[in-house]
């Protein structure tokens, strides 16, 4: 089965490549280049016929936002999980992964799938934990055919990319049930998999059955993201042996992916302090060679419970800047609730500022141009100009016409002492009257 990797590495440009080539202001050649050896991923599911907004991440690309959505046990509501989907469709979100874990998941999927323009991820063990759950069975007690069946499930179904947690491997989840981190275990497909894995004595299926994950990935080209199930759940827990041990892991697994043909990516923490960003970037990178690397906020501080958007936007413009992919967004509900419509909105936007900071580090030139945009528009009082440069142009108009009826001349928070408006005023007074002095002289 082709992939854009075996196209790549036979020398052929994709039409998606193209694409890509277009929206990132490089060659074609350039993106075939990066994604025979690995350093750039596709999203695009083969069976995916309604792709409008394409997306790739990693090397020399600009920085993308991904958008966590999906039901709960507790919450289980489709039409406000579309509404979602419509806002990441309205505020660019480059991805978004439904991570609904009860409920109709399947239907819940199929819509997502069916309204969302970008591409679309899952991370599968949530549904199988749910369906063990449904048979009154306890989550130990699926087999690994339950597993890759869940797996194939969402592939023919179309998503383009699927959180696998592959690097859990049953040493490491033995020393992660015997060593007390502060904030032990966070990632419920991590926790799921090393519970399975102690209670059987068996090794992880994703890890041990890694070929066969990947003949599955390679048939319908899905990008396999190798989930970090033992991140970082606090700064505390920062690159310690579980940490570092999984990464190690999954470093060699993207490894053969790439050589065998399939497309993938590594996701990183979590939390982290900030004087740790950098270096987790560079280990990532030196570790597998320059595999696209998505990060999960990351979290600088673990104390920011209702603003976690705006901390983890913190650590991700710092991560983007030092050399990260993707980011995915947190909201103001992280860590305390399902995230409503507008929390969700509040999050991607918090994000997408974040990516476009740490790019103007990244990228330079080809990055800050907008940012020359705004500024001139903003000395001419360009207002019309400044409101479609935003990243909620409605947002901006709003707030700007809060104490006043019209769009021109100054803001209320300057008035008449407006910058642009004081010194001009100057200038063509001192014209004028130079103009009248040489006219009385003459």
């Amino acid at each position: 089965m082709a992939t854009q990797i075996t196209e790549a590495k036979s020398g052929n440009v994709t039409e998606e490549m193209k694409i890509i080539a277009k929206l990132e202001g490089e060659s074609p050649e350039k993106i075939r280049d990066r994604v025979a050896k690995g350093k750039v991923v596709i999203f695009k599911n083969i069976v995916r016929q309604n792709l409008e907004r394409y997306t790739a991440i990693g090397e020399g690309l600009f920085t993308k936002v991904n958008v966590n959505l999906g039901a709960s046990t507790d919450h289980y509501d489709e039409n406000e999980e579309l509404e979602k989907v419509e806002i990441a469709n309205k505020f660019g979100a480059d991805t978004i992964m439904d991570l609904t874990d009860g409920g109709d998941i399947d239907g819940m999927r199929r819509k997502v799938l069916a309204k969302a323009k970008m591409p679309v991820g899952t991370v599968p063990i949530y549904q199988l934990y749910y369906e063990m759950v449904t048979k009154r069975k306890y989550v130990i007690d699926f087999t690994e055919d339950d597993l890759f069946n869940v797996i194939e499930k969402h592939f023919k179904d179309g998503v383009d990319f699927v959180t696998v947690h592959t690097g859990v491997t049953l040493d490491l989840a033995k020393k992660a049930a015997e060593q007390k981190r502060t904030a032990g275990i966070v990632s419920r497909g991590g926790t799921i998999l090393a519970a399975w894995e102690i209670y059987n004595e068996k090794e992880n299926p994703l890890y041990a059955n890694f070929d066969y994950l990947l003949e599955l990935a390679k048939e319908y080209d899905v990008v396999l993201s190798l989930g970090d199930a033992l991140r970082p759940g606090g700064i505390d827990d920062a690159h310690d042996e579980l940490h570092v041990g999984e990464l190690l892991v999954n470093a060699r697994l993207a490894k053969k992916a790439i050589e065998k043909g399939v497309q993938v990516m590594i996701e990183g923490p979590g939390h982290m302090p900030l004087d740790q960003i950098e270096m987790d970037i560079k280990l990532e990178k030196q570790l597998t060679g320059g595999v696209p690397y998505y990060v999960l906020g990351i979290l600088p501080t673990d104390i920011a419970a209702g603003y976690d958007h705006i901390a983890g936007a913190i650590g991700g413009a710092l991560a983007a800047a030092y050399g990260a992919d993707m980011l995915c967004y947190l909201t103001p509900a992280e860590h305390l609730s399902l995230p409503t419509p507008e929390q969700v909105k509040d999050g991607l936007i918090a994000f997408k500022i974040a990516a476009h900071t740490g790019d103007i580090i990244k990228l330079g030139e080809k990055a800050r141009k907008l940012d020359t945009e705004m500024s001139k528009a903003r000395a001419s009082l360009n207002w019309q100009k400044m409101f479609s440069l935003t990243f909620d142009e409605e947002r901006a108009r709003r707030i700007y016409r809060q104490y006043k009826k019209f769009e021109a001349g100054s803001c209320t928070m300057c008035g008449d002492l407006c910058v642009y408006l004081v010194l001009p005023r100057a200038l063509n007074k001192k014209k004028y009257a130079n103009q009248k002095a040489s006219t009385e002289n003459r």
